[in-house]
């Protein structure tokens, strides 16, 4: 007699769907300058230092100082992203994938507008007659060679002293997850004999003490890895990155008359970026590893 009691057994289902582990927000929107444009492109405009001279007569003329002005442009692109979900689907599940979707999608948005803002960062930047202007080179510290260290850190932060950054102006430090574990092994971060007690007690969520060494760490895997082994760190002010949004993340979710009236779920974006100071970003070129 065959054995039928299988077909009796009972499946289960959720009821929401669990969203695989990914990057849900943007982490760097908020450390830049942000300006909703529309345009082509949107000119950032900057003006040099001066250096005042000494008057060694009476009625002497009046100095008449060329002020050094220049320009960096942002150039807007579209990120977007689509997909599709059948009505003999929709009926056949418990739950409507079409929200689902556009949540995926929603959360795609966002790292692209970290992806935007880190290739910008260290790209090059247009100028106002639309030459390019590469990365600086003594705005880079490290050769890939080397991890992390608390000397790099401060070598980092002697620089932002030798540009005469304001020091009140609050910096951010985007590293990679293998930089924050070779962060928490460094005694000059995780010892009470260098750190303030209470403030070992507030480590943010990827253990580093807050304000440590005067940044805000931010943890990314979005990260460019210029070859195998290597990681390419930023530093910087907001004052660094101007993100231009012609149109912010936006969705539309509609039956499409041309493929049997399936839902199309679209999501998109228009933005771009561009390092508008040099002088307020370093980028820290490390060895992706512990040693």
């Amino acid at each position: 007699m065959a054995i039928t009691i299988t077909a009796a057994y009972v499946q289960t289902y959720e009821r929401t769907v669990r969203q695989l582990a990914q990057q849900a927000e943007t982490k760097l929107r908020g450390t830049v300058m942000e300006r909703s444009v529309s345009a082509e492109k949107h000119n950032w405009d900057r003006l040099g230092k001066g250096d005042f001279t000494t008057k060694t007569a009476a009625r002497t003329a009046t100095p008449a100082t060329d002020s050094p002005w220049s320009r960096r442009v942002s150039v807007p692109t579209t990120k977007h992203d689509g997909d599709t979900v059948e009505p003999e689907d929709i009926v056949q599940m418990l739950i409507d994938p079409k929200s689902s979707v556009a949540e995926k999608q929603g959360m795609g948005a966002k790292r692209a507008v970290d992806d935007i803002i880190i290739a910008a960062a260290t790209g090059d930047a247009l100028d106002g007659a639309g030459a390019p202007v590469v990365f600086p080179a003594g705005q880079l510290i490290g050769d890939g060679t080397v991890p992390i260290s608390f000397d790099f850190v401060t070598a980092v932060q002697e620089k932002f002293m030798q540009n005469d950054i304001d020091p009140s102006i609050p910096k951010v430090f985007v590293v990679g997850p293998t930089q924050v574990r070779k962060l928490m092994q460094l005694t000059e971060q995780t010892s009470a004999d260098y750190v303030n007690a209470q403030a070992l007690q507030k480590l943010n969520a990827s253990g580093i003490v807050p304000n440590w060494m005067g940044f805000t760490w931010i943890v990314s895997t979005r990260l460019l890895i210029p070859v195998a082994t290597q990681r390419s760190c930023l530093a910087f002010t907001k004052r660094a990155i101007g993100l231009q949004v012609n149109k912010d993340i936006w969705a539309r979710v509609a039956e499409d008359p041309s493929i049997s009236f399936a839902w199309r779920i679209y999501s998109a974006l228009t933005m771009g970026a561009v390092r508008v100071e040099d002088e307020q970003i370093v980028h820290l070129k490390v060895k992706d590893a512990l040693t």
